[in-house]
């Protein structure tokens, strides 16, 4: 079978329904058995500016929105003109004729004009489906199942709305969709019915789902975009899963409320974006040196300040690389797709746990707050929990409780607060072995070298454990593409898309990005030739720290900082005009204003 892949894209106005429409198609892709990857460019503003959601849909797994677009689905003007000179040759573009009398012309692909007025019989409640109307032609057009659309219908609205609203966007959907059977030509290449049928899952649901399977028992948060998602999953499963969710009045009480939690015992975990987590630093430095195991998720969006609130971005590796002040052990960690996102969160958690650490989970944007399909047969629903050197209540202590005891690892065995026979003080003050503050005797210099490197040695531990990047492709390959996090499957295709044009190329990925186990890392590093690194900010932030930490000094740098994700062409073209000797830096033009 021919691999499928389609990329269908809606454009309109705030308030016009088009997460919806991105919800509901990618139920019906995943009723259809096929992967999907959505991509929502939207502006913060409460009404007004413009929407676009991308839905990249194949016959295989993909992570990236890609760069063509096939069909169209236009609710204002706005989108049409916008969007109609980047449709691909041999596609279509839905728009509603009743607002737009007078379309550019492009010979090129199919223009398919539909009337709402007529199709809804112009009610004013049918005035608010007009996205379901032209959703049900494009449904005509690719192959899609009728029936399914209508389930996903009732699965949308049902329980939110009630039948009625159910019955009246079927009614439209099916108005559409007979349209385009009378009016419009369907792609040559339809939708491929696949077994089996697949879950959908959003990046934020997904790092929440991973943090109730870790066990976490404690989500506090403090809204703020892009990393809110997170929030939404805790707080409508909390009751069913018995996790205590906590929304607070800012980062602050955020970041100090599940401390406490973590210190008396339990999983705790919280999420927010740059902004918030300058808020935290300081907190997590506490954690950090009273060996509280934590779990924060930091969702990258454009910075400094208040920045790009609705964009995408790779700018805060160096703000949690350098959180908080002096030294400590942390463990810096960037899933690489959705579906890791649950992943990465049981295994940063077990990290934690042992090493008795902050740790910290790079998200962005585009992983966030993009939806997938994924067969929730592949998952780990149930992964190994290890909570590390945690003294349970049938312990006893020999002697004094010794709550940081030097030992040759770092790690002490840890008691939570109540455990009989293990009282010991708990300070951000630095301390003694058994807690004992420092500064309440004399600052003794010999007792704060002995307890510094003691947590220090931790890290070694850390290092060792951390899977080394991954090489994908041949070891003896042209170019070499370099990335970290999010951008993995872009950078895949983009070096797959170069190889076939006869530029062999391969890809080194960073997901665990700090601590580092130098000699591991250079190793893989070594097998490079002509070096690329991709990477989403305007410093290099991620080749900064490659050089400060290896030495290694890439050949040549693809930076994106727009606040756009990458699309397989800009690392192409890149590729190309770097290998040209022409420059040492590439910054691709978006040309689709979005």
């Amino acid at each position: 079978m021919a691999k499928y892949d389609f990329v269908m894209a809606v454009g309109g106005a705030p308030g016009q329904g088009i997460d919806s429409v991105g919800q509901i198609l990618t139920r019906i892709c995943a009723r259809h058995g096929l992967h999907v990857f959505t991509y929502s460019a939207y502006q913060s503003l409460i009404r007004g500016g413009h929407t676009f959601l991308t839905a990249r849909i194949s016959s295989e797994p993909v992570a990236n929105q890609g760069d063509t677009l096939d069909l169209v689905i236009a609710l204002d003007r706005n989108s049409l003109e916008t969007h109609l000179p980047h449709v691909a040759p041999g596609g279509t573009l839905i728009y509603n004729s009743d607002d737009v009398k007078k379309v550019p012309e492009r010979d090129d692909i199919q223009l398919a004009p539909l009337s709402y007025q007529e199709l809804s019989n112009n009610t004013d409640r049918k005035k608010l489906m007009l996205n379901i109307c032209m959703l049900g032609a494009a449904m005509k057009l690719v192959g899609g199942d009728l029936k399914v659309f209508e389930d996903m219908l009732t699965v949308q609205f049902l329980k939110s709305k009630g039948q009625a609203v159910v019955d009246a966007n079927i009614d439209v959907a099916r108005a559409g969709y007979n349209h385009a059977v009378e009016h419009f030509t369907a792609f040559d290449t339809q939708f491929q019915k696949q077994e089996p049928a697949l879950a959908v899952v959003d990046g934020n649901s997904a790092m929440a789902m991973g943090g109730a399977a870790a066990g976490v028992k404690f989500y506090a948060a403090y809204p703020m975009s892009p990393s809110t998602g997170v929030l939404h999953w805790m707080a409508n499963n909390a009751r069913d899963l018995s996790i205590m969710v906590r929304q607070c009045e800012d980062e602050i009480s955020v970041v100090n409320m599940i401390i406490g939690a973590a210190h008396a015992g339990c999983r705790a975990m919280c999420a927010t974006s740059g902004g918030g987590f300058a808020l935290m630093s300081e907190a997590i430095g506490s954690a950090g040196m009273m060996e509280i195991p934590i779990v924060v998720i930091n969702v990258q969006r454009g910075g400094p300040s208040t920045g790009l609130p609705t964009k995408t971005e790779q700018g805060d590796l160096w703000q949690i690389l350098g959180a908080s002040q002096g030294d400590f052990p942390k463990i810096v960690v960037a899933p690489t797709s959705i579906v890791d996102g649950f992943d990465t969160i049981p295994e940063v958690f077990n990290l934690a746990d042992k090493f008795q650490c902050p740790a910290m989970v790079l998200s962005d944007l585009t992983l966030s707050m993009g939806f997938t399909t994924f067969d929730p047969d592949s998952i780990n629903w149930h992964p190994e929990i290890d909570r590390g050197s945690l003294i349970n209540g049938a312990e006893q202590s020999e002697g004094r409780y010794l709550r940081y005891e030097i030992t040759d690892s770092g790690i002490s065995p840890r008691a939570i607060p109540g455990t009989p026979g293990h009282v010991h003080v708990v300070a951000t003050d630095d301390h003694d072995e058994d807690g004992t503050l420092i500064s309440d005797e004399f600052t003794n210099p010999h007792k704060r070298r002995d307890i510094m490197e003691k947590r220090q040695r931790k890290m070694d531990g850390i290092a060792a454990l951390l899977p080394p990047p991954t090489l994908e492709g041949p070891e003896d390959a042209e170019v070499t593409l370099i990335g970290w996090g999010s951008t993995h499957s872009v950078i895949g295709e983009a070096a797959q898309l170069l190889t076939e044009a006869g530029i062999s190329t391969n890809h080194i990925h960073f997901k665990w990005l700090y601590p580092i186990d130098e000699d591991a890392m250079n190793e893989v590093l070594a097998k490079s030739a002509h070096s690329i690194i991709v990477e989403c900010n305007y410093t290099g932030q991620f080749a900064r720290f490659l050089r400060g930490e290896t030495g290694f000094k890439a050949d040549g740098q693809i930076r994106k900082y727009d606040g756009e994700p990458f699309m397989p062409h800009h690392i192409v073209d890149g590729a190309r005009e770097l290998l040209s000797g022409k420059t040492d830096l590439y910054v691709p033009y978006q040309e689709v204003v979005v």
